[in-house]
């Protein structure tokens, strides 16, 4: 089991995450760095986004949708991913 030490929550991940987890090639270290680490922008609604640049990628910025209520729930991985103002 994943867990935040930033919210120090269990991070659960949804099917959809997984699945783009493989097709992004991230794995659940970078995505727990993403979330321990990363930029953290308030979407409304306990939905956030967690984005952070891997200067060893080039598919940058990379992000995590989620849900952090009782758990830090990921709904999707993203990648050349642009904060909205």
């Amino acid at each position: 089991m994943m867990h935040s030490i930033r919210f120090n929550m269990p991070v659960v991940l949804t099917e959809h995450a997984k699945l783009r987890m493989d097709e992004r090639q991230i794995d659940a270290v970078l995505v727990l760095e993403i979330i321990d680490t990363g930029t953290l922008k308030d979407a409304g609604n306990s939905h956030y986004w967690l984005y952070k640049n891997i200067t060893e990628r080039a598919d940058n910025l990379l992000c995590v949708a989620a849900v952090i209520e009782n758990a830090v729930v990921i709904k999707t991985i993203m990648h050349y991913w642009e904060p909205q103002s």
